[in-house]
């Protein structure tokens, strides 16, 4: 069988998965692409992109249509919210582009989406089903037959499971049961540029640290909004990630923080929320023709901003694997997995580490502070080198 012929399914419409029919149908594969929502779109407000997911854009040939929608901060900001001192600030706009050849970026996640969902209409040889909810899937041995909720099957080569967080798929190749609830709630939301406060307006990156708290804040869609994402400890779960928001709970938690913050909590009327979860990693996520992707694989706190990059990280080595295969599914997505699973470990443990460090009290606030005034915009770019650059993350990707 030549590489033109073989069908892949891939269950689940979001970054990771679009990315993956990109990539593969780039490829002359035939694609299926089964999203449960009635429409191929992504609900949120703004994500960071960093200069890994730059290399990306650049091998998928969208990088013009990308820059074009990004806002691209002058600096990445720590502020103490409960002293309103600023503790760091990182020249993104000259010194991250330097170090790594490749720019930090802020774009509405709709947006991303809506190019990638674009770059999938290019194709004729990807068909794409919203409204489309996956009920079974069954690895026969020489192919996977996919039945939806309507009772409609497709029969594929194999199948991608990047069906997030809660993943139908993982459910029945790794059987490790719900993910794991952090204790953290985010709220999130968008302003436009005139109601933000003269005093947060600023192109940057901004994160006002705070005891069991953070705000977020920066500018979008070339400053004409802002993105507001506020998290707080809480013991409050909901499934999915897009419910209202409390007011009176996301204030009674942010009490005693400095009032450019309140400022900015005050704007919102209505937010939304979703609670934070992950999963411990894990180093094998496919199982004969099936293998996961993005928040399937390796759902992550969201930290280290770095939830999609990742997912497109996984898509593009999926891919290549996949080329490189001729045909043979099964030990393809086993070195997908193996060139993948610690770099994403790493991820996914650094996150929590962060979350940790934003919302220090104390003694522990303390240290935070003075350890980040200490180390040089240099210092820090060597301490995430690992991430960003090219030489250390392109092994990863197959």
């Amino acid at each position: 069988m030549s590489r033109s012929e073989h069908t892949l399914l891939i269950v689940g419409g979001g970054i990771g998965g679009i990315t993956a029919a990109l990539s593969l149908a780039a490829q002359g594969h035939r694609i299926y692409l089964f999203e449960q929502a009635s429409e191929f779109k992504e609900i949120g407000a703004g994500i960071q992109i960093g200069p890994n997911a730059f290399y990306l854009f650049d091998q998928l040939g969208l990088t013009n249509r990308i820059t074009a929608l990004a806002a691209f901060p002058d600096d990445l900001v720590v502020m103490d919210s409960i002293s309103g001192d600023e503790v760091t600030a990182i020249p993104a706009a000259t010194l991250i582009r330097q170090r790594f050849g490749y720019p930090y970026g802020l774009i509405h996640r709709a947006d991303l989406h809506a190019v990638l969902r674009d770059g999938c209409g290019r194709f004729p040889n990807i068909t794409m089903h919203s409204g489309c909810k996956v009920a079974d899937f069954e690895d026969t041995g020489d192919r996977v037959v996919l039945t939806t909720e309507s009772g409609q099957t497709y029969t594929g080569d194999a199948l991608i499971g990047a069906d997030g967080l809660w993943s139908s798929v993982r459910a029945k190749i790794v059987h490790d049961g719900p993910p794991r609830v952090s204790g953290h709630i985010a709220y999130r939301a968008v302003l436009p540029v005139e109601d933000v406060p003269q005093a947060n307006r600023r192109n940057a990156m901004t994160l006002w640290a705070g005891p069991k708290n953070h705000l977020v804040h920066y500018p979008l869609r070339g400053g004409k909004l802002f993105n507001l994402v506020a998290v707080f400890h809480s013991d409050r779960y909901e499934e999915g990630w897009d419910s209202y928001g409390d007011t009176e709970e996301l204030m009674l938690r942010f009490q005693g923080v400095v009032p450019e913050v309140k400022q900015m909590l005050n704007k919102i009327d209505s937010w939304r929320m979703w609670v934070l979860c992950d999963r411990e990693p894990i180093k094998e996520w496919s199982k004969g023709r099936v293998t996961l992707l993005g928040d399937a694989a390796h759902p992550m706190l969201q930290y280290l901003a770095q939830g999609a990059c990742m997912a497109m990280e996984d898509a593009v080595c999926l891919a290549n694997k996949i080329q490189n295969s001729n045909g043979d599914f099964a030990t393809a997505f086993i070195a997908y997995q193996d060139a993948r699973y610690l770099r994403t470990a790493r991820v996914q443990l650094t996150a929590r580490l962060y979350g940790s460090v934003y919302h220090a009290a104390g003694a522990t606030r303390d240290l935070r502070n003075a350890f980040l005034r200490g180390r040089t915009a240099e210092q820090f770019c060597e301490s995430i080198s690992w991430l960003y650059d090219k030489a250390d993350f392109k092994q990863s990707l197959g």
